[in-house]
């Protein structure tokens, strides 16, 4: 009999299932997309009772097509799109609204309010995130605002909300474990960071009762035992959690304080390990935690970007320049050289290190020669730049000089890309064979816990490396046009 480790990434698109060996290494993934509900005012949401059908199923797909015997499954570990808001009855496991999603910005008149009444610096100052409708938070509240019938619900101790972890936790053991992990509960707006625990103050701020509030767990804690829905014969342990972004540095083996990982989507993740003591900083990046693993709690530094493969995806639904993805690396490399143009990609707003929401897109320095060859290389540029920005910030920050970026995600895949991103920031930038960071990484902390997978497995993860190659000059020229691109677009 094999022992293998499942992996369940529920991401803002879909859910994959990831299955993995004795060895730690990915041996087949199956996934099932879910519905984006989008309304006239730009609200996304999810439908709650759709994931966790998906969640069930593409575990029985997943069986299927490796041809093992479902058996030989010992242990599981979950990542999730982290921030978006749930919130479901305790004893029937049903929603009581859809899930309100990381994008969507309909609490920022509840945040507009608090700020009014003066606790955002409070709030700012313990959980180390500032007070914005990007997080848990807001998205609660408006639900127990605005959905008839919550409150008196919660009152009589029949709410359960958090976020997507919670709920797959809860509904994956029947309704027997209602448990969050560290990393996601420091992207709630709701953990104090310094005390780790639900914050009182700011719960009554936002008006959620604690009881409503999740255990928070180790992210390799126990979380109980699932048999999806009677697929299994014998349920398996939930051994690991973790927010996507935080699988994505366990994966990476970013393990020790100054480690760096980047994840390259439709947005990007930055994350830097700081160790066991949080940094606090007003350099545009924020403190959240890394994991609580052993007991033990690691802290990162984060910034976050709205447009790095959104750029790409503009430049081929929008512009039609391209007709893929995969056409933008040659292009690049028959770019003229010395042409300047810049893509500043502030179509709503700009995120770290700058946040300025008012902040307009621009492309800027061309000149009767610039053409398709150089807008899509000012495009892939502006993703590297944007990244430099937050690496560059998190060193000053933290005072931890920072010696490689680990980067994952599709546009990883991009030779020139990574070569100017190593280039831009001066040090070497290293890419594992493997693209799904998120689920790799809670699922080595199930593995871990469960006493199947040792730490060699992270050096099992086949890597390719970029080094800087271009001179400083030419480095520190380029870096001074793009900082007086992002000049143009700011309107703080």
């Amino acid at each position: 009999m094999a022992n293998y480790v499942l992996g369940i990434d529920q991401s803002t698109q879909g859910t994959k299932a990831l299955l993995f060996g004795e060895d730690g290494k990915l041996l087949e993934r199956c996934d099932l997309p879910h519905r984006q509900i989008v309304n006239e005012r730009g609200w996304v949401e999810h439908d709650l009772n759709e994931i966790y059908a998906n969640t069930i199923q593409v575990v029985k797909n997943l069986v299927e097509k490796a041809g093992i015997h479902k058996s030989e499954l010992r242990a599981v570990g979950i990542s999730n799109q982290r921030e978006t808001g749930a919130c479901w009855n305790r004893e029937t496991g049903e929603p009581v609204y859809n899930a309100i999603v990381w994008q969507c910005a309909r609490g920022a008149a509840i945040c507009e309010r608090i700020e009014g009444e003066g606790a955002a610096q409070m709030i700012k100052e313990r959980t180390g995130i500032p007070l914005s409708p990007y997080f848990t938070a807001a998205k609660l509240a408006w639900i127990f605002e605005n959905v008839d019938g919550v409150k008196e619900l919660a009152q009589e101790g029949k709410i359960a909300c958090g976020t997507i972890d919670s709920y797959l936790v809860n509904r994956l053991t029947r309704g027997e474990r209602f448990q969050t992990d560290y990393s996601n509960a420091s992207r709630t707006q709701l953990f104090n960071i310094h005390t780790l625990a639900w914050d009182p103050e700011i719960l009554e701020i936002f008006g959620i009762p604690a009881s409503c509030m999740a255990k928070v767990t180790d992210s390799d804690g126990d979380y109980g035992t699932t048999d999806f829905d009677g697929f299994l014969d014998d349920p398996i342990p939930i051994r690991g959690v973790l927010g996507d972004s935080h699988g994505a540095l366990f994966g990476q083996g970013c393990l020790e304080k100054g480690m760096v990982k980047a994840t390259y989507g439709t947005g990007s993740s930055i994350m830097m390990n700081i160790g066991e003591t949080p940094v606090s900083t007003d350099l545009g990046v924020v403190t959240s935690l890394a994991w609580s693993m052993g007991g033990k709690v690691n802290y990162v530094l984060e910034g976050n970007i709205n447009y790095t493969g959104a750029v790409i995806t503009w430049l081929k639904d929008d512009l039609k320049l391209i007709s893929s993805a995969g056409e933008t690396e040659a292009l690049a490399r028959q770019a003229a050289p010395r042409d300047q143009t810049y893509l500043v990609p502030a179509f709503s707003g700009l995120g770290a290190p700058y946040w300025d929401s008012k902040a307009t897109a621009v492309i800027c320095g061309m000149t009767r020669t610039t053409g398709q060859e150089e807008v899509v290389r000012a495009a892939l540029d502006c993703i590297a730049h944007q990244i430099t920005d937050i690496v560059e910030m998190m060193g000053e920050a933290s005072g931890i000089p920072i010696g490689e970026l680990r980067v994952d995600g599709g546009p990883t895949r991009n030779g020139y890309l990574m070569q100017f991103q190593s280039d831009m920031l001066g040090i070497p930038v290293s890419i594992p064979e493997s693209e799904e960071l998120s689920g790799i990484g809670a699922a080595y902390a199930a593995g871990f816990s469960a006493g199947i997978f040792d730490k060699e497995v992270f050096y099992r993860l086949g890597r390719k490396s970029y080094a800087p190659q271009m001179e400083p000059e030419k480095k520190d020229e380029i870096r001074k046009g793009w900082k007086n691109a992002v000049r143009l677009v700011m309107r703080k």
